[in-house]
């Protein structure tokens, strides 16, 4: 693909984002990385939706502009952060998607094993800490995150996504609203059901069978709670981050090898088990008492 078609595919994902109604006024912005210092990127006042190639820029990996007509977006310090942490990350698309925006706002966790399209594509979503947009400080909001994820939620502004390709960039951002809309929906109904343990799992062996990873599987989180946010669950004291309109998924932790599991004998996993009871029946009360 050359420079022109790069910059047509970008006005067209510009154009996908504010059709979709995840960018108001001049909100959002997109790169791609062509060399080594050199990155292609929206220019700020401008709406998604009506850009022309002309209207692009170019910057160098310190946010220095080399080219264009417009000024770069005032957030490409977010997009420069993410390649430099992911090398081989190509594309980058920032907008203010209004259904995981409001999780944003809430701050509150996605749930996971809910939607089969969700683990495979996009697994556990961190929410980051607040900082006021277009610093660096801002941009360093991601770092803790972006080595595990392929698509972040910004605290009280928008999502972040990053792919090889601007359209992959631009996919996690599209499946993860279309998600937090159904959660939306599900819980007006009533309810949301998870998966079973087993199902999980297999869903986590068809993903590392397609190719893509995810950190449940990594060495180290063999006894993590599949379902339950627990990649990023520590970061939550930092970012604020509570589980209040969902209720909580059923503990979902490995058995003990053996006849019997640590849990029959009362043994360490009996007294996490128990705690994990008591919490998510704590939560499911306090989520009541404020209904």
């Amino acid at each position: 693909m050359n420079l022109h078609q790069l910059k047509e595919e970008i006005c067209d994902i510009g154009r996908r984002i504010y059709q979709k109604g995840f960018a108001a006024g001049n909100d959002g912005n997109i790169s791609y990385r062509l060399s080594e210092n050199e990155v292609l990127c929206t220019p700020t006042m401008i709406s998604k939706g009506f850009m022309k190639p002309g209207d692009l820029c170019t910057v160098d990996m310190n946010g220095e502009q080399l080219s264009g007509r417009r000024k770069r977006s005032s957030e490409i310090r977010l997009h420069l952060t993410i390649m430099k942490a992911r090398p081989e990350i190509k594309s980058v698309v920032h907008c203010h998607p209004p259904h995981a925006t409001a999780f944003a706002v809430a701050r509150e966790p996605i749930p996971q094993c809910v939607l089969p399209e969700v683990e495979v594509f996009l697994g556990d979503v961190p929410i980051t800490r607040y900082e006021t947009p277009g610093d660096q400080a801002f941009a360093d909001t991601v770092l803790p995150f972006v080595a595990k994820s392929n698509v972040i939620i910004l605290a009280n502004h928008g999502t972040v996504s990053f792919g090889e390709t601007v359209e992959k960039a631009y996919w996690w951002t599209e499946i993860l609203d279309a998600y937090c809309r159904i959660l939306m929906l599900a819980r007006d109904l009533g309810k949301v059901n998870y998966f079973t343990e087993p199902k999980a799992r297999e869903l986590l062996e068809l993903k590392t069978k397609w190719g893509y990873s995810d950190p449940r599987l990594s060495p180290g989180m063999e006894n993590c709670d599949i379902c339950a946010n627990d990649i990023f669950r520590a970061s939550w004291a930092q970012t604020g981050v509570d589980r209040r309109a969902f209720d909580p998924p059923p503990p979902m932790k490995p058995q003990a090898s053996g006849s019997g599991s640590a849990a029959d004998a009362g043994g360490p996993t009996a007294a996490v088990d128990q705690e994990t009871l008591i919490q998510t029946i704590t939560e499911r009360v306090m989520a009541a008492l404020k209904k």
